[in-house]
């Protein structure tokens, strides 16, 4: 078998989950600013305790989706190493922000939201909760950023390469 078709099959892989547990954890990242709202306006037990569940569940889709997310960005570069060479400027930089801003706001406010709820008011637990779904939103933002720049190229060309 080819180098490159395994290189393309080890992506693929790569890529079918990475494209699955991101959007979990925005969703869930909705879902968890919904019911910790509902148990701080009305009090309900219930909604806490399926604050604290779906919390776990993030946790979990959130810890594979980062694995997932850097082997991805290194397969970019050891299994396309020429198409990184060329786009690596224009693209990481779309990756660099993504982690940057996006990435270390909902980190930063994930270990309040994980280890917190005992700890901080439940105020400051809310807002902890509303700050890794901002910050998974504004992730998403960045690499669809990313991937649509890899869709339709603009905005740059290639200097003496002959392209």
């Amino acid at each position: 078998m080819d180098v490159e078709i395994l290189a393309r099959i080890q992506f693929a892989f790569t890529v079918a989950f990475h494209y699955i547990y991101p959007p979990l954890s925005i969703g869930l990242g909705l879902v968890m600013v919904i019911m910790e709202g509902l148990y701080l306006r009305t009090g309900d037990k219930v909604y806490e305790t399926m604050a604290r569940f779906w919390t776990k569940i993030f946790a979990l889709t959130f810890g594979i989706g980062v694995a997932t997310g850097i082997v991805m960005e290194f397969e970019f570069g050891t299994n396309w190493a020429t198409y990184s060479r060329y786009v690596g400027d224009v693209f990481g930089s779309a990756l660099a922000a993504e982690g940057i801003f996006a990435f270390a706001l909902e980190s930063g406010f994930l270990g309040i939201l994980l280890f917190g709820w005992n700890r901080v008011s439940p105020r400051m637990h809310f807002i902890a909760t509303l700050g890794v779904f901002l910050g998974s939103m504004f992730s998403a933002v960045w690499i669809v950023v990313a991937n649509s720049w890899q869709q339709t190229p603009a905005g740059f060309h290639i200097v003496g390469e002959g392209l």
